[in-house]
């Protein structure tokens, strides 16, 4: 535990020693704070428009807000996450670095789920700046906010699945841009993977719509929480992470 702690502390402070790190959290800010203003902008128009003509009914702020910037939110994961996760290892093996982390008293496991962990708490971080966008809707108005802490678990589950995926992938290959572009190659495919659906309806379909990672996100946003999501997400995790520990292994191998 004290080497996974080490490995975790070293990993999370390279990221904000770094430009790449400041480019993610600037680069997530500017996209949502756009998102944020174009759904707050149209659902305060829509009041407007509701009083003006007479309807008597308060709009759903949860329903017009929160649950599209949540999904927003989940799209932007796709192009954050590989920058997050393709230095993890890539970045070791191009500067030789990897070899001293083998030779050393380490286990793999504890340097994958130090890496994963730092890249899971940056990943946290960085939502952290949507939640600051959210305070002026607790401000001037009155959302829910269950369905908000859920949707954020939502997130939180769907991020670190993915991370985990990068994170193998980074342990491919000692090229950064290779390692961004898998992963976001991966994190691609299984967000279309729930599109099947709208035009299959075999068994196969259905069993690749449910790999989607769309498909376990969906009830999140809408405040649901799901225990056979949670199992999915973990799932991947686990398996994410799992690989790229033999992928260490097959390292040790080789040399």
């Amino acid at each position: 535990m004290r080497n996974t702690l080490t490995i975790y502390r070293k990993e999370l402070k390279s990221y904000f020693a770094s430009w790449v790190g400041y480019v993610v959290i600037a680069f997530f800010a500017v996209i949502f704070g756009y998102f944020f203003y174009v759904a707050t902008a149209i659902f305060v128009n829509q009041s407007f428009q509701s009083q003006m003509m007479g309807r008597g009914f308060p709009m759903d702020m949860n329903e017009w807000v929160i649950r599209p910037l949540m999904m927003n939110v989940s799209v932007i994961g796709l192009f954050v996450i590989p920058m997050i996760t393709m230095r993890l290892f890539a970045e070791e093996k191009r500067s030789g670095t990897i070899e001293l982390l083998m030779t050393s008293p380490v286990r793999d496991v504890e340097i994958v789920l130090g890496k994963w962990l730092a890249a899971f708490t940056f990943y946290a971080c960085v939502l952290a700046i949507s939640a600051l966008n959210l305070a002026f809707l607790f401000i001037y108005g009155q959302p829910d906010w269950k369905p908000i802490l859920v949707a954020y678990l939502g997130l939180l589950l769907q991020g670190g699945s993915l991370l985990a995926i990068g994170t193998f992938i980074s342990s491919l290959t000692r090229n950064q841009i290779i390692a961004a572009g898998g992963t976001f190659a991966g994190c691609l495919l299984l967000w279309v993977f729930e599109w099947i659906a709208a035009y299959e309806t075999s068994n196969w379909a259905r069993v690749v719509s449910y790999l989607s990672v769309l498909t376990h996100f969906e009830p999140f946003a809408k405040g649901l929480l799901d225990s056979k999501d949670v199992i999915y997400y973990l799932s991947a995790i686990f398996l994410g992470l799992f690989l790229t520990a033999r992928s260490m292994e097959s390292l040790r191998w080789r040399a």
